[in-house]
């Protein structure tokens, strides 16, 4: 998931040959969302069980988060969605371009302050967080590294893996986190690029592109990543991998719906977005090992996946706006300061 300002680029990226849906939009029992692909946090299953449970008919959406809010911003006069799904940050773009509308969805009280705009413009359905995943097998004898400053020690030499933070999201990601665990902020990242040298002496592996497999390979020991794909490597590809979330502190990345302003089947979108956060629609977010939203719909089975409630509280929210402000500027220092 990618957070770049689309200010300038919105009506191009629109007119690239992104489908429209009208006809499906009209019809009677239908709800159009953008950017629900089946293969991404399990969105067949639910909206599959969307049309079980409510009757209401979500053709499956490939979009990804900028082509989706590009397209928005072109329909704005004849909209064509009833709701939406994207990063965070396109949800605050969203807000800003004025395509989306206010609706607090049941379990609205349910779900964290910083996990949602104020009014209902947009919400968080499920989140990642970014940790260590760490292959043990791959270790040599090493103990599995619990803190940031563990990555530093001679014993994890060319065993550490992180995305080359000035062009891969998530690799950004993890410098924030580290920034901040640092005591850095927004404004100052002199934290994070001072760890990445002290890094950069420990011959870190920097790719540019997702690392999964490299990881699962034993190539990448330790890999900066998201909770999870920590766990579907666990629990679904039955590797001896864990996930850490460092003592010093992370962060917490939401993935957000919206309603459409003037969505051609408003109920029918209101409807969608109340199931995504009732304990039947959470619960396939946490079979698909990404961490729903309201903790009380969390099952115990699911719990058994998820490190504790202890672990997630060093993970904290941020202010995303101003964190997708500050990506740019961090990119410039990290390529023209870090080794």
């Amino acid at each position: 998931m990618t957070f770049p300002r689309l200010r300038h680029t919105l009506l191009a990226a629109a007119l690239l040959g992104i489908s429209g849906l009208s006809s499906a939009a009209q019809a009677s029992g239908n709800a159009i969302c953008y950017n629900c692909p089946p293969e991404w946090a399990d969105w067949g299953s639910q909206l599959r069980l969307i049309q079980q449970e409510t009757g209401i008919n979500v053709p499956q959406d490939n979009k990804n988060s900028g082509q989706s809010l590009a397209q928005l911003v072109a329909e704005r006069n004849n909209p064509v969605a009833d709701v939406v799904y994207y990063g965070v940050s396109f949800g605050i773009q969203a807000m800003e371009e004025d395509v989306i509308e206010p609706y607090q969805p049941s379990h609205w009280d349910e779900i964290p302050d910083g996990l949602k705009d104020p009014e209902g413009h947009w919400f968080t359905i499920h989140s990642g967080t970014m940790g260590l995943m760490v292959n043990v097998d791959a270790l040599d004898g090493a103990p599995v590294p619990t803190s940031w400053s563990d990555l530093l020690k001679p014993e994890y030499r060319g065993m550490v893996g992180y995305l080359d933070p000035a062009s891969a999201f998530v690799g950004y990601v993890g410098a924030v986190a580290i920034n901040l665990a640092l005591g850095g902020d927004m404004d100052d990242f002199t934290p994070a690029i001072d760890y990445f040298n002290e890094l950069a002496d420990n011959q870190p592996i920097v790719p540019q592109q997702t690392s999964y497999a490299r990881v699962l390979s034993g190539e990448i020991p330790i890999l900066l990543d998201y909770d999870f794909n920590a766990y579907r490597a666990r629990h679904s590809d039955g590797a001896n991998v864990e996930f850490v979330i460092p003592e010093e502190g992370s962060v917490v990345v939401p993935y957000v719906m919206s309603l459409v302003k003037n969505g051609p089947n408003p109920d029918n979108g209101r409807a969608v977005l109340d199931f995504v956060l009732s304990d039947q629609g959470q619960a396939v977010w946490a079979n698909a090992y990404l961490r729903p939203v309201r903790e009380s719909a969390i099952s115990e089975e699911a719990r058994e996946v998820f490190l504790p409630d202890s672990d997630y509280a060093r993970a904290k929210t941020v202010d995303y706006d101003a964190m997708a402000e500050a990506q740019r500027g961090f990119s410039e220092r990290y390529q023209t300061e870090v080794r």
